[in-house]
């Protein structure tokens, strides 16, 4: 069941007069109209503007649609959206400022935080020469206790690809796990990496019992790039997201694309995650699939639609599995809603007040939809929208301690990535002194084999001027692995 609240959209009373009607339609096409705002969550926020202005404004179409907002009045919602800000007070000036946005997306306290949502999932499992031996192993092995972990209601498929796909389990549901199992140990490693043709398969595996009550999804794990089809493979991430199916990747050893598998991941709102030694696979399947059997809610969605005098400058989901979402795809999917975790993402904007006489400041609006699982099988929707204040005094903030110290976490993630850009930009100076600091500040944080890592590579960057493909995962990914901390302290 889907139900959109137009005058939560407009931002009005439903005993709203016409003329409070269209005075908020003309406020809202200020800050969202495509001619004033070139946003693109913006544009898809006021898609839904414009609707609800169309239907409202029309006293028979108006009448009828109140009917049906009656009874979505009286239903209870299941999500909570929260809004932490790091400030609340900006000055009226024209340098630009910095704002920071917990955006917390959870179960609200008093529902239920489980569903009776079955999986429908795929593993496509790279089966290359360069799987051979250990890697191969622990994956079959891996695969074995997904197998022995499904529930009867389940859906399973498995699929095996090198040069080409071949489905080695059909979409099936778990009833005779030894053969099943039997089928997988059989698997050999051979030939290059073709992922598109791996996910081609699994998709189609996925679609055989695509329906919204299943958490529908792929997992894909791989040793090695994809050459000449990686743009390919996001065209099929897209359809995966319109279809409602998530795609989570895992890159085992250092010969993998961590950009390309960070792309596919987060165009379906799926995970991605750096396997430094094959024996840990097992473990990341099965905290993935864990993570998937207990989503309270699924395809869930993001719109950040600044206003004019705002700009966003990154979105990165802080938990869970923590990754950098792309602002220009909007909606932002976030995938499966964990039923304890919640989802949580950090917004980072940079504010333009200029002269403004006004005593609050609109930064922009937030659009969360998801469908949540079990009985339900509703559809929900929370809007929120982000002001500010603005004053000429000096108001000294401290950060929430929600905020402070995952700020201080997020700026070593931070040194890493701007370390990387400075090589690929030839400064490799810069590159070396943002490494040395960063292994300072991972000692001092007691993280002494991340220090030592970073310490490492801006001795080789220093001497060969490029990074080791080891250095940029280990880094990338360790401190990556901080960011969950932000919004877990209190909750």
């Amino acid at each position: 069941m889907s139900f959109v609240d137009y005058y939560a959209i407009l931002g009005i009373d439903p005993a709203a007069s016409r003329d409070d009607l269209r005075q908020a339609y003309r406020l809202a096409a200020r800050r969202f109209h495509p001619d004033v705002n070139k946003a693109t969550g913006s544009s898809a926020l006021f898609r839904d503007i414009n609707k609800a202005y169309e239907v409202l404004n029309d006293p028979a179409g108006r009448t009828e649609y109140d009917h049906l907002w009656q009874d979505y009045a009286i239903t209870t919602p299941s999500l909570n959206v929260e809004t932490i800000f790091s400030r609340k007070y900006l000055r009226p000036i024209s340098e630009p400022q910095l704002l920071y946005v917990l955006v917390k997306i959870q179960p609200l306290l008093e529902m239920s935080m489980t569903t009776d949502a079955p999986l429908n999932l795929c593993l496509v499992v790279d089966r290359s020469t360069s799987m051979k031996g250990a890697r191969i192993q622990h994956v079959k092995s891996a695969v074995h206790r997904i197998i022995d972990d499904s529930a009867a209601e389940d859906f399973l498929s498995v699929v095996a690809f090198s040069d080409n796909a071949d489905v080695l389990v059909p979409a099936q549901h778990p009833t005779d796990p030894r053969s099943i199992k039997s089928v997988v140990s059989i698997m050999r490693a051979d030939g290059a990496t073709a992922i598109l043709a791996g996910l081609q398969t699994g998709l189609a595996q996925i679609k055989r019992n695509l329906q919204p009550k299943y958490v529908n999804h792929i997992v894909l794990i791989t040793d090695g790039r994809t050459y000449g089809d990686e743009d390919d493979c996001l065209t099929l991430a897209d359809e995966a997201r319109d279809l409602g199916v998530g795609i989570s990747a895992m890159g085992i050893g250092e010969d993998w694309n961590d950009r390309f598998l960070d792309a596919l991941a987060s165009r379906t709102g799926g995970a991605s995650a750096y396997i430094n030694s094959a024996a840990a696979v097992s473990r990341f399947l099965q905290e993935r699939v864990r993570s998937l059997a207990t989503a309270y809610a699924e395809r869930t969605e993001l719109i950040v639609g600044p206003v004019p005098g705002a700009n966003i400058k990154a979105i990165i989901r802080t938990s869970p599995d923590p990754m950098n979402m792309e602002s220009d795809l909007q909606p932002i999917p976030l995938g499966s809603l964990d039923g304890k975790l919640g989802t949580k993402l950090l917004v980072q904007f940079h504010l333009n007040t200029g002269e403004s006489p006004d005593e609050d400041f609109y930064v922009g609006r937030i659009d969360v939809s998801g469908q949540v699982l079990g009985s339900a099988h509703r559809e929900e929707r929370i809007i929120k929208d982000l002001v500010v204040k603005i004053t000429d005094q000096p108001i000294e903030e401290d950060p929430p301690p929600e905020l402070l110290d995952a700020l201080s976490r997020l700026a070593l993630y931070r040194l890493q990535d701007r370390a990387r850009e400075a090589v690929e930009e030839g400064d490799f100076v810069e590159a070396t002194r943002k490494l040395e600091f960063l292994a300072t500040r991972l000692f001092e944080s007691g993280e002494k084999n991340l220090g030592q890592a970073a310490l490492h590579e801006a001795q080789r960057v220093a001497q060969t001027q490029r990074f080791s493909e080891e250095g940029i995962k280990q880094l990338k990914y360790g401190t990556r692995a901080f960011l969950p901390v932000l919004g877990d302290r209190n909750d």
